[in-house]
């Protein structure tokens, strides 16, 4: 029971943390580097990079996500059961679903819009400009689903530290 609390654990914390340093660290800091530099297309650039980042964290908060459900799930079928185990697996669920949704769905249709943009910065283009609207509702969509791990991330890591 030890083994399957400790992988529920490790995995909510990998996916957790890592989405607060990408978010809070890793992007403002790819971003103010390159411009402090003076990098040409340091938008295009820093976007490109942090993309590429980001895709391949979806990979790890997909397998972290099938972990803690699947720690979950065992711990329930074993017993005891962990307190408030429904509302436990429905946040996971949750979390993993918002993942899934960022990772295929949204960075795809932004993906759709930078190549429709081509080498421009998105932020380079008219404020009117339906690709820049769109990116923007597409960026703001991305960072919204991110927030959702992270406080149901939160939420779990309180409740396994309280039992």
């Amino acid at each position: 029971m030890l083994a399957l609390r400790y992988a529920g654990l490790l995995a909510l914390t990998l996916w957790v943390g890592g989405l607060v340093v990408l978010g809070a660290i890793g992007a403002p800091a790819i971003f103010a580097v390159l411009a402090a530099r003076h990098v040409a297309g340091d938008r295009v650039i820093a976007g490109a990079i942090f993309g590429e980042i980001l895709g391949r964290f979806h990979l790890l908060a997909y397998a972290c996500g099938v972990v803690l459900l699947g720690s979950l799930v065992a711990r329930g079928v074993m017993g005891p059961r962990p307190i408030m185990f429904a509302v436990r697996l429905a946040i996971a669920f949750v979390m993993l679903i918002a993942t899934a949704y960022s990772g295929l769905i949204v960075s795809a249709n932004i993906a759709r819009v930078q190549a429709e943009i081509g080498a421009a910065a998105p932020s380079s283009l008219a404020p009117e400009d339906p690709r820049r609207v769109a990116f923007g509702r597409l960026h703001a969509l991305s960072t919204g689903l991110a927030v959702v791990p992270v406080l149901g991330g939160l939420f779990l890591l309180f409740r396994e530290l309280k039992d």
